[in-house]
């Protein structure tokens, strides 16, 4: 496992279990908005040993609940099923966060029940995916097929969009709640520049912009709400 980033307790990025967070490094996406650019780029200098972490994780029991693990794309690593194995027999839940262009290793997780919560970040409407995430279009079949067996209910999953004004408009999310219809949960995020990122020049919608997508989207899906702001 390559995992360059540890954030030790959270109580954000789990709903309803007081967590700690992985970051992996590596991504198969490019997303010009990406938060975590430096894992995606290869250039982050900090480094955890998986002993490392599972010791924190064995101290830790009774006072954290969950384990996030985020990226970067985390189903990059090879190793991961071994990894979440060891984590899942010290007793705790874990959370997924994916692009969802590894659906088959994303169901085999599921199906030996390592993976308690999936988060899916869904970039754009299909038709603008590759330009959005800087992605090769021959991705998006994988994506779909990720996005239908979150759909199919076999792990609590939420879908979730940051939403860009240089990319995204009502439309785009118009389409993208329309390919998830029928969704549990649906959260259009506001884009932050923290700094770091692969493009410079973007920004965040107004709030005003940020509700009337989420109009767009709440017909489709059983819960739509906005993050941050």
């Amino acid at each position: 496992m390559t995992i360059n980033g540890f954030q030790k307790m959270t109580l954000l990025d789990y709903p309803g279990k007081v967590a700690c967070t992985l970051f992996t490094g590596g991504c198969n996406f490019r997303c010009p908005f990406c938060h975590n650019a430096v894992l995606v780029t290869g250039g982050c200098s900090e480094s955890y040993s998986e002993e490392e972490i599972l010791s924190y994780l064995e101290k830790r029991k009774g006072i954290l609940d969950g384990v996030c693990i985020t990226g970067g794309e985390p189903l990059l690593q090879k190793d991961i099923t071994d990894f979440i194995r060891k984590i899942k027999a010290l007793g705790y839940s874990v959370k997924l966060d994916t692009n969802g262009s590894f659906p088959d290793r994303l169901k085999s997780l599921v199906d030996e029940g390592l993976v308690d919560y999936v988060a899916m970040d869904i970039k754009n409407s299909i038709e603008k995916y590759p330009l959005t995430a800087g992605c090769d279009q021959k991705l998006i079949p994988f994506i779909e097929e990720s996005i239908d067996f979150l759909l199919s209910g076999k792990v609590d999953y939420e879908f979730r969009t940051t939403v860009v004004k240089e990319f995204h408009n009502a439309d785009d999310i118009f389409s993208l709640a329309k390919r998830i219809e029928g969704a549990e949960k649906y959260y259009l995020q506001f884009f932050e520049d923290s700094g770091g990122l692969l493009c410079e020049g973007l920004s965040a919608v107004d709030k005003d912009t940020m509700e009337a997508m989420r109009m767009k989207a709440e017909p489709f899906v059983k819960r739509a709400e906005v993050r941050g702001g």
